[in-house]
């Protein structure tokens, strides 16, 4: 769990320092994230922008007073007459958490040792196993902590822990029965330490138990490779200097490549978000000038538009950009400002669909925590909200891999109980059995391969894995993506065909 330093004056290139306003007064930078309803275990990434105040106080009428004294009168009635003597500190930290719970999944109340980790994990280093997590409070899985993504090069990446996988005991102890909080604060521990999770990842077949050392997590938000003529940047995070990182890969290839690279892979897959102004930064990598991103709020102050700086590092060369079900928040900024500018190929699955703002409000300079709270939604470009929709691929390429009939399920941002603008379910209407019968992903059929209003269902590409063991890994939506760059009347095709598709 990490602080964010406080609200200070601007500084360039800063991903905690505030933008100012046009009054002269610090105004809060944003910073996104998947932002489930639980901080990372160790490592979580931070939905929300940091300001010192400057909240409105509601309107003191009839019925605000009313209210408060209705509180009043429940706390009381709890403090003297329940069965046991109740502690005061947790009836007040209940009444917040149900307050906020009515809101939507992403509105929290942080405790003071939540807040300070959530700044400490803005800066790209901290303790812990390296897993974002959050609590299902409905459904099969609810009351077990489940795991939203592995952070790359951690305790929890490094021991095979997956997307998915369901946390229900710690060190034999099972979780059902503790809040998200308490079981958070039962997996933190000193560096060097050990600890064991049970783990139920098929549903359907026992669970099995998986030991960890606790360590220091430092999140590399990018890392890069040359794919023979084509550059591949990673980003994991967009947590500090993730800009400046993939400024400086972009560069390194250049250099490295003969004669240059000849076009990218932006790897934004499994990426939960991080800090706007990083996602911002990394757009403007590609773009040259106009709107990157907007956001607009109940309240005049939370409408801003970031726009790009003039020029482009890549002069033109054609660009992949990789996502999935677990890219979410800035990776979808930066996706959707690439699509609706129609400077890069979006090639994977549906994105989560997490397009929500939260402001981080410390209390008391943060000794009493901060309100973590949903103030704004983000917009690509074109003008559309992605909140609970996500970016659907240019080219749609789930994969599945030996031994799957069909791609791992992922929750999305609709899939959160109270998630902001959730469509309404179509009722359901009969269905022929061909109809019935179509396989349902993320594709359309080879040959027709760029998604258009309605995509069409298909068989997902079978990833065949090499037979040694010692083999590395095969990457298909990734070769697809390098097969694209290499066929430039293809790619340039794939993009003109793209600008068409209405969004």
């Amino acid at each position: 769990m990490a602080h964010s330093p406080q609200p200070s004056a601007p500084k360039p290139g800063s991903g905690s320092a505030p933008t100012m306003a046009a009054d002269g007064k610090p105004r809060a930078k944003a910073v996104f994230t998947r932002g489930q309803t639980a901080l990372l275990m160790g490592a979580a990434l931070i939905a929300g922008a940091i300001v010192s105040g400057g909240f409105a106080r509601p309107k003191f009428t009839a019925e605000y007073f009313t209210n408060i004294n209705l509180f009043g009168r429940i706390y009381e009635e709890v403090h003297q007459n329940y069965v046991t003597v109740p502690n005061d500190k947790d009836l007040i930290k209940g009444s917040i958490d149900g307050m906020l719970s009515t809101l939507d999944p992403h509105s929290s109340y942080l405790p003071a040792d939540d807040y300070k980790t959530m700044q400490e994990q803005t800066q790209g280093s901290f303790a812990g196993l390296g897993i974002q997590v959050q609590m299902p409070n409905e459904g099969p899985d609810k009351g077990y902590v489940l795991i939203v993504a592995p952070i790359d090069d951690t305790p929890a990446a490094r021991a095979g822990l997956q997307t998915n996988d369901l946390i229900t005991e710690i060190d034999g102890d099972p979780v059902q029965g503790k809040t998200i909080d308490e079981a958070i604060a039962q997996m933190k521990g000193e560096r060097g330490t050990a600890v064991e999770l049970t783990i139920l990842r098929d549903r359907d077949a026992p669970t099995f138990k998986v030991p960890l050392v606790r360590d220091i997590v430092r999140i590399n938000p990018v890392s890069s490779r040359a794919e023979g003529n084509f550059g591949y940047i990673r980003v994991s995070t967009f947590s500090q200097r993730a800009g400046e990182n993939v400024r400086d890969a972009v560069k390194e290839l250049d250099d490295t490549i003969a004669g240059g690279m000849k076009g990218v892979v932006l790897d934004l897959r499994s990426n939960p978000g991080g800090l706007l102004d990083q996602a911002v930064d990394i757009s403007d990598v590609f773009l040259s000038g106009g709107e990157i991103v907007s956001t607009r709020g109940r309240r005049p102050k939370d409408t801003l538009r970031e726009m790009g700086k003039q020029g482009e590092l890549l002069d033109g060369r054609p660009v992949v950009v990789l996502i999935n079900g677990g890219s979410a928040s800035a990776s979808e900024i930066v996706a959707g400002a690439l699509q609706d500018r129609n400077r890069a190929l979006i090639l994977g699955t549906k994105s989560f669909g997490k397009g929500s703002v939260q402001t981080v409000i410390p209390l008391q300079n943060g000794q009493q925590g901060a309100l973590r709270l949903t103030t704004a939604r983000y917009y690509t470009p074109s003008g559309r909200s992605i909140q609970a929709q996500g970016i659907d691929p240019d080219i749609a390429f789930p994969v599945i891999y030996p031994g799957q009939d069909a791609p791992a399920e992922r929750r999305s941002e609709a899939d959160l109980p109270g998630a902001l603008d959730v469509p309404n379910v179509a009722a359901e209407t009969d269905t022929s059995d061909e109809e019935a019968a179509t396989p349902s992903g993320d594709t359309i059929p080879e040959g027709d391969e760029i998604a258009g209003d309605t995509p069409l269902p298909v068989e997902p590409f079978l990833c065949e894995q090499p037979e040694e063991e010692d083999a590395e890994f095969r990457d298909c939506q990734l070769e697809k993506a390098l097969e694209i760059l290499a066929d430039n009347a293809q790619y340039k095709q794939a993009l003109a065909q793209a600008a068409t598709v209405e969004r």
